[in-house]
């Protein structure tokens, strides 16, 4: 079982250098033609996004180039890649990165057997791993939040586990996190959850509300 580092505490005094900024660089080129799921928005966005909550709950240099570079191994290259973010910045980083990562191959896995390994992965992960992960999780679960309060039940189709599957993902890594340690995020995810669950419920009730008629809707 993977040791678990301190967790960071909010308020420590950050000093953000040049690796941070290369950091910021190689993750904006390396995502630079991908748009969220959805949108136009530059992909780059949720990684700002991520790595600002990270700094956020106390993490230091490497977790913050970690959450800017969580998604560069899955999305851009696999196993080369994440050699050369070794190479470039340093083991730690290239470890919470592969922490972060649930797929090395094109195609990928099944959708449901990915989630089930990474969420059987996070049981072992140390606090560092665990960190950029509640952050990516949380940024994702409030933009879907969202972006369901503005097309409803259409946006199911962005995500290859549907509605049940999305919803039984990340009811699950919130439980998940909210296991043993915990780090500032992790109430947040569990509302954010808890409210889009709530969401979900009420649509399905009134789809399958009786109309005027007497029919299911």
């Amino acid at each position: 079982m993977k040791s678990r580092k301190a967790k960071p505490s909010p308020g420590n005094t950050v000093s953000l250098g040049p690796r941070f900024r290369q950091a910021f660089v190689f993750a904006a080129r390396k995502h630079a033609e991908q748009r969220k799921k959805g949108s136009g928005i530059p992909y780059i966005s949720h990684l700002m996004g991520v790595c600002s909550l990270v700094l956020e709950a106390g993490g230091d240099e490497d977790i913050a180039i970690a959450a800017l570079l969580h998604d560069v191994v899955e999305d851009c290259g696999g196993m080369p890649i994440l050699k050369e973010v070794r190479s470039r910045f340093g083991k730690r980083v290239a470890q919470i990165v592969e922490g972060c990562t649930d797929s090395y191959v094109v195609p990928k896995l099944p959708w449901k057997k990915r989630k089930v390994d990474y969420i059987k992965h996070l049981k072992t992960a140390d606090s560092d791993v665990r960190l950029v992960s509640s952050a990516d999780k949380l940024h994702n679960a409030r933009a879907i939040l969202a972006d369901y309060k503005q097309i409803g039940e259409a946006v199911w189709e962005r995500f290859s586990g549907g509605r049940d599957g999305t919803l039984w993902y990340y009811r699950t890594l919130a439980r998940e996190f909210h296991r043993g340690s915990r780090n500032p995020l992790v109430n947040e995810l569990r509302l954010v959850v808890n409210e889009l669950e709530n969401l979900a419920e009420d649509y399905g009730s009134t789809r399958s509300a009786p109309s005027s008629d007497g029919r299911r809707t």
